[in-house]
């Protein structure tokens, strides 16, 4: 099967499966709040990140809130999500830019979202994909591992991945593609023992082959 034809195969089995909604882990109602959410669920689960936040927005409503907090008073409000530490002065830093910089309105463009602390193309892609409809591709672990595994990337680096991938996935499949291989990722193929037998993509998957 030709690549182009595979990959174009490969997404209407993902469509398929998992729906072509634009769905999101993470529990938010505004901006800033699904931005500090992502930058929580670095090495945490959205599981544990929905339950610490549910929690923290109601204590920190707004980004003036966060700007304001105390550090190790935040930081045991985060505790659960692990790396509270180095999370808790990012989250107040880029509080501040967001408040000082930027007027209080969190940036709707990569470049200016970088300058904010602890936030990288993962986190931005995040924002700019669920909230301003930037179609990005969203590099975490399961797309790392899957796409490597379906053959759709040989790169290892995130943001060369990131820019691999979109020389193959439609500008419409970006968003969910990220949730999709979560999915895919979690259920069957995962890190340790994938569940080749079971996947709906196995007869096209380079996987071993």
């Amino acid at each position: 099967m030709r690549v182009a034809k595979r990959t174009a195969e490969i997404l209407k089995r993902l469509d398929e499966a998992y729906g072509v909604e634009d769905r999101c882990g993470l529990d938010y109602e505004t901006d800033w709040q699904l931005l500090f959410a992502t930058q929580l669920s670095a090495q945490c689960t959205d599981a544990r990140v929905n339950v610490v936040t549910k929690d923290l927005f109601r204590k920190y409503k707004t980004v003036e809130d966060f700007a304001a907090a105390d550090l190790h008073e935040l930081e045991e409000d985060i505790k659960s999500t692990g790396f509270y530490h180095n999370k808790a002065k990012n989250l107040i830093s880029s509080a501040r830019d967001i408040v000082h910089r930027f007027g209080g309105r969190v940036p709707d463009n990569m470049d200016d979202l970088l300058t904010l602390a602890g936030v990288g193309r993962k986190t931005a892609n995040v924002l700019l994909g669920h909230i301003h409809r930037v179609p990005g591709i969203v590099v975490d672990t399961h797309v790392k591992r899957i796409s490597g595994r379906l053959g759709l990337t040989t790169e290892t680096d995130p943001v060369k991945i990131e820019f691999d991938l979109y020389k193959k996935i439609p500008v419409e499949n970006r968003i969910r593609y990220n949730f999709q291989l979560i999915t895919l990722g979690r259920e069957i193929c995962t890190a340790r023992s994938p569940g080749c037998s079971e996947c709906f993509l196995n007869d096209i998957c380079k996987w071993q082959k």
